[in-house]
């Protein structure tokens, strides 16, 4: 921690400035994303708002978006998510990259960096350092994607001599285990697999190894430490979702204000703005995260494959490993 700090400090304006510039970029495309998406979904909210409004004039029971208007709804929640997990996979890419650039710069004594130079030597390995943050990713998604299938499976009576827990009723130990511990454990696999895939990326901008090689190899490295890995790893995952929620708290505010503007943008529909209302503070407290906690996150990743890039090439053949 303390030599991921000192390169932040020594290189803070590069740094910081570049990180900043990525933030603004990233918050500019993010926000043109959700805007396209409401923009794109207008008129099927107009047509939620005359389905609930003419049920009311005639004093009847309604649902919301029971007149078919969900699908194309979901449809284009769909195509904004993807594309804000994209924008999401661009930005870590090169935020990891250019952290690690610095960290190997600081490593061989270089002097000052400027903003240019660590973008020029970042921008060739960027799509590699994209291949290599996409596939970690898969393996975490996996792991995610399986304890919650695992608990759907569960939660449905679809596991043999599981029964679900009855409304208000007391768990039964079959269900405890198998259909909430297990499933955390697995969904708790992908950090850990994160973890020991996050020197990749510095290996395949700093190394120059493909992508599928620079996976093996930060596997391979963070094997020699795996409590270090775990400790830093945790400790700064810990440190991002903390600013989130606290970034989300801080916005819960202004989402009073957009809510306002929106009620005025579109003649009083309250679906559209409750839509809005409810994804704005996730939305700014995401935005928050590459300017605020992003540079330790990357520099810390950048000075442990560093640090355990140095350790191998001290460590004799047939050298202890430090579990």
């Amino acid at each position: 921690m303390a030599g991921a700090l000192d390169v932040l400090r020594r290189h803070r304006r590069t740094l910081y400035g570049f990180t900043l510039g990525v933030s603004a970029l990233t918050a500019v495309l993010g926000c043109a994303i959700v805007a396209g998406g409401f923009a794109a979904t207008w008129d099927t909210f107009e047509g939620v708002r005359d389905y609930a409004d003419f049920n009311i004039a005639n004093e009847d029971s309604y649902v919301a978006y029971a007149d078919g208007s969900m699908p194309p709804l979901l449809r284009a929640g769909a195509v904004v998510s993807f594309l804000l997990l994209v924008l999401a996979l661009l930005v870590v890419s090169v935020l990891h990259a250019a952290y690690a650039v610095a960290d190997s710069h600081a490593r061989r004594g270089g002097g000052p960096l400027a903003v240019r130079e660590l973008w020029r030597r970042i921008r060739r390995r960027l799509p590699a350092a994209l291949m290599v943050n996409a596939l970690a990713g898969l393996v975490v998604g996996a792991m995610a994607m399986a304890g919650l299938v695992l608990w759907d499976l569960v939660d449905r009576g679809r596991v043999p001599g599981v029964e679900p827990t009855p409304l208000h009723g007391t768990a039964t130990p079959q269900y405890t285990l198998v259909g909430w511990m297990l499933p955390i454990a697995v969904c708790c696999l992908g950090p850990l697999m994160y973890f020991r895939l996050s020197g990749a990326t510095a290996e395949t901008v700093v190394e120059r190894r493909s992508p599928f090689v620079a996976l093996y190899r930060s596997w391979v490295l963070t094997r020699r430490a795996r409590w270090r890995t775990l400790g830093m790893g945790t400790a700064v995952t810990a440190a991002a979702v903390l600013v989130f929620w606290v970034g989300r708290y801080a916005a819960a505010p202004l989402a009073h204000f957009a809510g306002l503007g929106m009620l005025w943008l579109s003649d009083d529909n309250v679906w559209i703005t409750g839509v809005l209302v409810e994804i704005l503070p996730t939305a700014v407290a995401l935005l928050l995260l590459p300017p605020v906690i992003m540079p330790v996150v990357c520099a810390v990743f950048a000075r442990l494959h560093g640090d355990l890039r140095a350790r191998e090439e001290a460590t004799p053949p047939g050298g202890a490993v430090d579990h």
